[in-house]
Parts: structure tokens; sequence; C-alpha cells
């Protein structure tokens, strides 16, 4: 379908789109995220569930749960200036942001425990 006039996707054309499954399409409608018209048998998405697919997607990218993506998604209002969800936004970005510098840091002394590990091991086997 996709075509430019209409704006409407089947669920093959927005997994191919985003490269994901049919399957995780339709759960994202069983969760009450999608809501395509049928025809049918037939899904059809609108540009709406393209965009909401989209910040999904972008929100499990940057480790958001799906409860989250969807309170920020729900915060949406075409006639308001979107402050808060942009505020909420920000706050979640500052969250992932200080919970991967931690990850970052964690992984950093690991490694530097491995470095002592094998030069441990080194030096004895070397005796």
């Amino acid at each position: 379908m996709n075509t430019k006039q209409s704006s409407t996707y089947t669920i093959s054309d927005l997994a191919k789109r985003f490269d994901i499954t049919t399957r995780a399409i339709r759960f994202y409608e069983s969760e009450g995220l999608l809501s395509p018209m049928r025809d049918g048998q037939k899904r059809i998405y609108n540009q709406k569930d393209y965009t909401t697919l989209k910040l999904i997607l972008r929100g499990k990218r940057l480790g958001w749960s799906l409860a989250e993506s969807r309170d920020l998604i729900q915060m949406y209002n075409p006639d308001s200036n979107n402050q808060e969800q942009y505020l909420k936004v920000l706050e979640k970005v500052q969250d992932s942001r200080e919970r991967l510098q931690q990850q970052m840091h964690d992984i950093e002394i690991m490694l530097m425990e491995l470095d002592e590990h094998e030069q441990r091991v080194k030096t004895a086997m070397s005796r």
C-alpha cells in the first residue's frame, strides 16, 4: 500500500521499513499501542501508527521499557505545546545517560580486574 497520497501501510510495509517481524507489530497492537483499520483480515496502518511504532522502537534502542514508551507517547497532544511531554523525555534521557555511564564505569572496573588477573596468571606461569 504505502502510497504518498494515502499514507497507509500494510503490516508487511511496516515490518520491512523498520526491520522487525510482523509478530512484533501484532504484539504492539495487542498492547493497545497500534490500532490499524481492518479490510477483512488485512490490517491497514495510518501515519499515526507509523509514528507510534517509530517512537516505540526508538525508546527500545534507548533502553526504555515498553511501559515507559507508552507513557511518553500517550502524553502527546497535538493541540498543546507538549512541554510536559518534552520535560518527561528529557528526564528519561538523563536517567538513561546516568545508567549507561554507570555501566561504562562498571565495565572499566571489570576490565582492570581482568588485566590484573591475566598478569598474575602470566607471572605464575613464568616461574
